[in-house]
């Protein structure tokens, strides 16, 4: 498996959590400066992936989104995951979204903007984003969500992340909940395209099976790709094992949002 193709993971993703209604309701308020209804405020994802973040967005918020996804596979699970909602699929990707300019409000990434080239990615979604003039009394903004996992000391999560460590010793994490929160404050504003960083945290679970908690473990591109399949397969058996007294796991999560102006 190569490292950042999720063709052969898009079927588990719907397995992967969501993401908290309450911390979006309160990204909704800080980038809808002029209170515009939902109709009329112009929603782009970037990075959308199978559309969980998208269906959100559609389904619970009344937004029209401009779902943008480079993998095909991904897109079309999107795709299906949105039929009925107010969503337009394409193909593009962070550093050429073949959007028109001066078309969104308000562009969002979701767990995926650690995947982009910033110095490329950031002044396309400043072209993308409304400018001033086009916008009048309010702002556009650019937004980079995250979920990553609680992972607390002396949980069955914590000894899993553990025992994978051990199996994989060199292994470096893309997205894990052991890892240290990145500096996307710095990054976001870095080509100066973008200013007054917002960020905003709550926590947030859900109840799982155990078929699901597994079937989200198989949409993990970064351990496939460096573990190789004896590892990978050693680490499944390894969970499944962990987890087998159990008849659902409560997953905590920690929501991280960063978003920021466009000059």
């Amino acid at each position: 498996m190569k490292h950042g193709d999720f063709t052969d993971l898009a079927k588990h993703y719907h397995n992967r959590p969501a993401y908290s209604p309450l911390l979006l309701s309160k990204l909704i308020a800080c980038i809808n400066d002029d209170g515009k209804s939902a109709q009329n405020l112009q929603v782009v994802e970037v990075g959308a992936g199978t559309g969980k973040l998208t269906a959100m967005l559609a389904r619970d918020f009344g937004f029209s989104v401009n779902a943008i996804e480079p993998n095909d596979a991904m897109r079309n699970e999107g795709e299906k995951a949105t039929q009925g909602l107010s969503v337009k699929w394409a193909k593009g990707s962070a550093e050429q979204t073949n959007l028109p300019a001066n078309l969104a409000d308000w562009l969002i990434m979701a767990s995926s903007f650690h995947w982009t080239d910033p110095s490329k990615s950031l002044p396309e979604f400043a072209r993308v984003l409304k400018s001033h003039e086009v916008q009048g009394g309010g702002g556009s903004y650019f937004t980079i969500i995250y979920n990553p996992r609680d992972i607390k000391e002396g949980s069955i999560f914590y000894e899993i992340e553990q025992e994978i460590k051990d199996i994989v010793p060199e292994l470096n994490r893309v997205s894990s909940g052991t890892q240290d929160t990145k500096k996307w404050d710095e990054v976001l504003i870095s080509t100066g395209h973008f200013t007054d960083c917002v960020f905003m945290e709550c926590a947030y679970s859900e109840i799982w099976s155990k078929e699901r908690y597994m079937g989200a473990w198989h949409s993990v591109n970064d351990i496939q790709a460096q573990a190789g399949q004896k590892r990978w397969e050693q680490i499944l058996a390894m969970i499944e094992s962990k987890i087998a007294p159990f008849d659902k796991l409560e997953i905590p999560y920690k929501i991280r949002a960063w978003s920021v102006r466009k000059v």
